[in-house]
């Protein structure tokens, strides 16, 4: 166990762990607040604060300076010895199933770029749904996730407590949507028509009622992996799926464009509870989109191998 560990396993070891994670929010140079605020805010007696803050000090991992009737200013942070205080061992996100070289490409460029100074290793585990990504994510069991910036915004209409901690552009989630269809005939959706719909995706499923609307179709659940080769074996005749994959593992089969779409359907971002507001300020800080984006560009065009 470490110092700051055993450190923590007391009283004011825990009101140190929550002034720890307010000390990461605060940038050098801010004025920190006072114990009144504080003891507003936390509910803890002003003594206990006291003595938390001496521990923080004692252990380096902040430095404060009195400028009397000015206030008390945090002149100096120890990310690393904060983070343990504030019990952050390790990061874990959840993105979609790597199946194409776009996915490959960002969860490599995502592991590269949050490699850090404090130790803190990152992982990642993988699961198709962005319905079923934000859930867990919400539930406390990941740290971040990455969605489509067209499932955030959809998220964030029933649930304001997630936040869009970074967004990497456009064609960086995927290239387009695209319409499968059975028949190489078909360009359209016609009525009578049985379409695969996968309602655990957020994308899919909202894309799927914008190509069919005003028709009179046949909705038919699907697993998402599913689709390609239930339109092949014309199990369903159309379905909505990402281009990406059908030119990289399914190029004979027939597909048309989805005009007039939002593009937030093809933008990666990266979303947290906005609630772990010392989570939100790390993964700001470890995350630059310019890496990100580099790394998968690299991935995807063969001149780097996948590390995920």
């Amino acid at each position: 166990m470490s110092d700051v560990k055993q450190l923590i396993m007391n009283k004011n070891g825990l009101v140190s762990m929550e002034l720890a994670k307010q000390f990461i929010q605060l940038n050098e140079g801010e004025k920190i607040p006072t114990f009144s605020e504080w003891s507003e805010t936390t509910n803890v007696a002003r003594g206990t604060l006291q003595n938390a803050l001496k521990l923080l000090q004692s252990t380096e991992a902040i430095t404060l300076e009195s400028r009397g009737h000015l206030g008390t200013f945090l002149i100096k942070k120890n990310m690393k010895i904060l983070l343990e205080f504030a019990n952050v061992s390790s990061l874990v996100g959840v993105m979609p199933l790597p199946y194409s070289k776009h996915y490959e490409g960002l969860a490599t460029g995502l592991i590269s770029a949050m490699e850090n100074e404090y130790g803190i290793p990152v992982n990642l585990a993988y699961m198709r749904g962005a319905r079923k990504r934000v859930s867990l994510l919400m539930e406390g069991r990941y740290d971040f996730a990455l969605i489509s910036k067209m499932a955030a915004m959809d998220s964030l209409e029933n649930n304001t407590e997630i936040e869009i901690i970074k967004d990497f552009g456009p064609k960086s989630y995927l290239s387009n949507h695209v319409i499968v269809f059975a028949d190489n005939e078909n360009d359209l959706i016609e009525d009578g028509m049985r379409v695969g719909i996968d309602t655990d995706s957020i994308d899919q499923t909202n894309l799927t009622y914008l190509v069919t609307k005003n028709k009179k179709v046949r909705y038919i659940n699907v697993n998402y992996n599913q689709i390609l080769n239930k339109v092949k074996n014309g199990e369903i005749d159309a379905a909505v799926w990402n281009e990406d994959e059908i030119k990289e593992s399914y190029s004979g089969i027939h597909y048309v464009p989805i005009n007039d779409i939002d593009e937030n359907d093809t933008i990666a971002v990266v979303v947290a509870n906005r609630n772990s507001n010392e989570l939100c300020v790390l993964l700001k800080q470890l995350i630059d989109v310019n890496t990100v984006l580099s790394i998968q560009h690299l991935v995807a065009h063969g001149k780097m191998m996948p590390r995920y």
